[in-house]
């Protein structure tokens, strides 16, 4: 028997996405997509060079110096708003003091006179808008005696007085509250800066940091070459004032001289011994660490040393930069001496002490201690002679 022919429709065998195939076009996809966005993307920014790092990390520090002085001023603005405040309320204390004893006196006076009426004459005299107009009212002024009137104008007195304290208090508060409120500004801007400065340095490989060493080296020695250029100018200007001297004493020795000497570059005794006790003071604070409104005696900044440092000589100076600047004579670098003041950079953020032959001793910055160092190591903004 022939077989029968099969009717079944043979399955089209159309060619399926394997699953190879459809993962390597998503992997396309996404390659073309990520690069796509990668285009689009914005460049990241290049890493700063060690000298771009040490500029930046010095500029950070000079504007740490700054936002010092602004604490140091504002601190000095708010302790003495405090101490007027404090000054104010005792003296308000004490004022109304007074006034409850001029009042009690007036209502001793009214309680002895004033007979009717069903609030107490002491309550009704408390109440008034004055005591003239009380005793008005009752037609009793005409009746008081000479000390009960000398009462109720002292009272009154008090009283006025007391108004014009508490307002003034209020006024003091309100200032020392401003005060305060730069203070924390200042502190807070202070603390951002080192912390700028820090995270800047933290960033640095092992190999960066030893370069930035090296870069800190060379600028270190550049500034002892200006100083040993001036320790040298220095010593043949002392030379030439002393052969002056010589000659000048062997003219008068003989008759012929004019005793006009100039005496340029030369303090006198007075001068000489508060410098000597400035640099006493200064040189016993080599080592201590550089704290940021710090006035001594274990740390400083550096408006608090050269301000300590004179205070030991019977000098008393502001306490910025700002200020010490103003005090004293002004003399150019060429005729420094020792003991005196050596400002930095164009905003006077920074301040030294001037020992002589081109070096000075300064609270540098945070994470240094305070140290003999060139005065080339900044750039100089003037100099002033305190006494």
């Amino acid at each position: 028997m022939p077989a029968l022919a099969s009717h079944r429709k043979q399955r089209s065998r159309t060619a399926k996405t394997s699953p190879a195939v459809g993962l390597t076009t998503a992997a396309i996809a996404g390659v073309t997509l990520l690069s796509t966005q990668s285009a689009n993307a914005a460049p990241a920014e290049p890493k700063p060079s060690v000298e771009e790092v040490q500029k930046k990390v010095d500029d950070l520090y000079r504007q740490a110096g700054t936002a010092t002085e602004k604490y140091n001023k504002a601190k000095e603005s708010t302790d003495e708003k405090r101490r007027e405040v404090d000054t104010l309320l005792d003296e308000a204390a004490k004022r109304t003091e007074k006034l409850n004893e001029s009042r009690r006196a007036l209502g001793t006076f009214a309680a002895a006179q004033y007979r009717t009426g069903a609030v107490t004459p002491t309550a009704a005299l408390l109440f008034a808008d004055s005591p003239e107009s009380y005793f008005d009212q009752t037609q009793l002024m005409s009746r008081m005696t000479d000390r009960q009137r000398s009462a109720v104008t002292d009272y009154e007195t008090e009283r006025a007085e007391a108004a014009k304290q508490r307002a003034e208090a209020t006024k003091q508060l309100e200032s020392l509250t401003t005060s305060q409120k730069a203070l924390r500004t200042s502190k807070q801007e202070v603390q951002a800066k080192l912390a700028e400065a820090r995270t800047l340095l933290s960033k640095l490989t092992a190999e960066e940091k030893a370069r930035l060493a090296e870069i800190e080296r060379k600028k270190e020695a550049e500034a002892r070459r200006k100083a040993e250029a001036k320790a040298k100018a220095e010593a043949e200007a002392r030379a030439r004032a002393e052969a002056a001297r010589k000659e000048q004493e062997q003219n008068q020795g003989s008759g012929t001289g004019t005793g006009t000497g100039t005496g340029t570059g030369t303090a006198d005794g007075s001068s000489t011994a508060k410098a000597d006790k400035v640099l006493s003071f200064a040189r016993a604070q080599l080592g201590k660490p550089y704290v940021w409104g710090a006035t001594g005696p274990s740390s400083y900044d550096c408006s608090g040393l050269t301000q300590a440092a004179w205070k030991a000589a019977g000098v008393d100076l502001p306490r910025t930069t700002w200020d010490q600047v103003k005090v004293g004579t002004r003399v150019a670098t060429k005729d420094l001496l020792p003991g005196d003041l050596v400002f930095f950079y164009d905003d006077i953020s920074h301040v030294g002490i001037y020992i002589g032959d081109g070096m000075m001793i300064h609270a540098p910055k945070p994470g240094a201690n305070v140290r003999e160092e060139s005065i080339y190591y900044m750039p100089i903004y003037g100099s002033v002679r305190p006494a």
